[in-house]
């Protein structure tokens, strides 16, 4: 192994900080970050809305040579979000599209002369798009404009309006900056897709990864015969959420559900609070009991993008799964073999139905989906993906 000096400078660019892994981008950020470090010295720059503490840095202070991060103001944000009602940028982009954080990142350039640049989501690249000193590499991560799109057809007024506008100025935004990366990935085919630019077929699939810790047996007692694992304030997995309490539970009145994941909107805590058979336990250390306590993980996924690390994870912990077509096509896991499939309430509560009085059925998606997490889903085998498009190799 090369030693560290003589490593190539990546800097890694977030509009987050990779640290707690509560949400998706996060995740994906931090064992990127950590797979990389083998091959790269890693500099970080990130945004975040929230104070970041010695112990969030502790982290990934492992992995990173220099770690940066810049505070987005309440004022600050509502600025650009007011007068980018003038401009054309998608609002998401102009949310984290400071100034100030625009000047820092430009003198950490000048200071380490990078010999590449990763950009995480489009969120961050106006902060970048000019620097051309150095290769940069793209991670779209989802197609935003897909997601909004599909947000806009849940909605009615002016809700409807303003999620249509964003999703034509995201779509726009997408294929507008392609151009200023020399390289660029995505997390699922079905995303890939939905970037419209002549050179789609060039953007490389790299999806997410599976920590080995999620294969390690436990026994934790089965209290739910329902669980959801997500962000709680994520607006795909609210409507999960809803749609569990309020249309999937009155099929399957002696049941109770868990719902766990970080920062719970007061619409499910009010939902939870009228239905005695839900739980809400929010943010958890160690999510992977949450996921073991439940008899079945089922994911109801209609909106959003991406890919859904939560299947994933039950899949590789031996909680059997249930999901939709929008969320299985990101994994591309099969039907009856690794999962059961339903897209609709009928569907959804003949699935669960099966699967508890069919032994023989949940033993042989429990068996098939492990082994099937193992050997596709890996953030070494993703890392390896992302240094071979960076170094110019063939990945093994």
């Amino acid at each position: 192994m090369n030693s560290k000096a003589s490593k190539p400078k990546l800097l890694i660019v977030l509009s987050r900080f990779p640290y707690p892994l509560e949400k998706g981008d996060k995740l994906r950020a931090y064992y990127q970050i950590r797979a990389l470090s083998v091959h790269y010295r890693i500099f970080l720059f990130c945004l975040s809305e929230e104070n970041v503490n010695q112990s969030q840095v502790d982290h990934i202070s492992d992995y990173c040579e220099k770690i940066i991060w810049e505070k987005l103001t309440k004022r600050g944000i509502y600025f650009r979000l007011i007068l980018n009602s003038f401009g054309s940028l998608p609002f998401q982009v102009a949310y984290f599209n400071s100034a100030s954080a625009k000047s820092k990142l430009m003198q950490l350039v000048d200071i380490i002369k990078p010999d590449h640049i990763y950009c995480q989501l489009i969120r961050t690249t106006e902060l970048i798009k000019n620097y051309h000193v150095c290769p940069k590499t793209l991670d779209f991560m989802d197609a935003l404009s897909i997601g909004m799109e599909r947000r806009a057809s849940r909605v009615k007024g002016i809700m409807k309006m303003l999620f249509r506008e964003e999703a034509k100025r995201l779509r726009e935004y997408e294929r507008r900056i392609f151009n200023y990366f020399e390289n660029h990935l995505i997390i699922s085919k079905q995303d890939l897709y939905h970037i419209s630019h002549p050179e789609q077929k060039n953007i490389v699939v790299v999806p997410n990864g599976i920590d080995e810790y999620f294969f390690e047996k436990n026994t934790v007692a089965k209290e739910y015969d329902l669980v959801f694992v997500g962000n709680l304030s994520y607006a795909p997995n609210i409507e999960a959420a809803t749609f569990l309490i309020k249309e999937l539970l009155p099929r399957l009145p002696n049941r109770n559900l868990l719902l766990a994941g970080a920062t719970p909107t007061s619409e499910i805590l009010k939902l939870a609070k009228e239905n005695k058979n839900v739980f809400v336990s929010g943010w958890t250390e160690d999510i992977r009991d949450s996921y073991r306590k439940g008899r079945i993980f089922i994911a109801p996924m209609f909106i959003g993008t991406g890919m859904q690390n939560k299947l994933l994870e039950a899949m590789a912990l031996g909680t059997p799964c249930i999901t939709t077509s929008l969320a299985n096509n990101a994994i591309q896991a099969e039907n009856k073999v690794h999962l059961l499939v339903a897209d609709n309430i009928n569907n959804m509560t003949e699935a669960i139905e099966n699967l508890e009085k069919d032994e023989t059925l949940k033993e042989h998606l429990i068996e098939h989906a492990r082994k099937f997490v193992k050997e596709n889903y890996t953030w070494e085998k993703s890392a390896k993906q992302i240094h071979a498009l960076i170094s110019g190799q063939t990945a093994e």
